[in-house]
């Protein structure tokens, strides 16, 4: 599933096409959006702002009317030049909008909905969200409170992953953030401090800012992720890898430092 930095990064790419200007057209092709007109509601409609909370993104127009994204683990978003080649079958397309000679393209959904403004602020999905860990400022306090709040024989590499404690990570940044802050993704919530929670989260953070900011971010930056049977590279012991929490999610981590 794409993480924070994935959809900040397509934010960052959509923004300079869309934001400020209306579209020249908007194209719906999936099915299931048929009887939506959508082009036709948002037909004249300026977009006022790109934005994410975690692995969510929404596209702002006028009229209080909103876009609303989540790829979950099949979508993709894609910004083309008008006429080049896109990356996925035109057939896979949920939503085409043209603007600035470019193509803003959205494939395979699952999650594709337009909403109020307002429905944004009050729907429970997006309500129950903790605090995205890609903010321009970090709400530290809400992070960990949120943490206290959860169940506290819960592993720390599980409870990372709740998008209800801190939006915006998934299963590498999680392996990621724990290995730099030394920390066992196994140990409790209740054994972990909120000083080693909150360095998982301070290590996490800025190298996904950087990945967002990347053009084609790279995944030698990792260090435990995708990398079991492979030396640590801070204590030479095995990376080991297993299903965690009850959604069985993939952990790596190093038990030879991570304590």
């Amino acid at each position: 599933m794409p993480e924070g930095d994935t959809i900040l990064r397509a934010a960052n790419r959509i923004r300079p096409v869309l934001e400020g200007t209306v579209p020249d057209e908007i194209v719906t092709p999936q099915a299931r959006h048929a009887r939506d007109r959508w082009p036709e509601r948002l037909r004249g409609r300026a977009v006022t702002q790109v934005d994410t909370h975690g692995k969510h993104l929404f596209l702002r127009f006028e009229g209080d009317l909103v876009l609303h994204s989540h790829l979950r683990m099949t979508g993709a978003w894609g910004v083309y030049r008008h006429g080049a080649r896109w990356r996925r079958a035109p057939r896979r397309a949920w939503l085409v909008i043209r603007a600035r000679g470019h193509e803003v393209v959205e494939f395979d959904g699952p999650v594709l909905e337009l909403m109020t403004s307002g429905r944004t602020r009050f729907d429970q999905r997006l309500a129950a969200l903790g605090p995205d860990v890609l903010a321009p400022e970090f709400d530290a306090a809400a992070f960990v409170q949120r943490l206290r709040a959860d169940d506290p024989t819960r592993g720390i590499g599980d409870a990372l992953l709740d998008q209800r404690i801190v939006a915006g990570l998934g299963n590498i940044w999680k392996a990621e953030g724990c290995w730099g802050a030394r920390l066992d993704p196994w140990r409790r919530v209740r054994d972990v401090s909120d000083a080693e929670a909150l360095a998982a989260i301070a290590d996490a953070r800025p190298r996904m800012l950087a990945a967002a900011a990347a053009a084609f971010p790279h995944a030698e930056a990792r260090q435990v992720y995708d990398r079991a049977g492979r030396p640590c590279p801070r204590c030479g012991t095995a990376i080991e890898v297993r299903g965690q929490g009850d959604d069985n999610r993939t952990t790596y981590w190093c038990p030879g430092c991570q304590r």
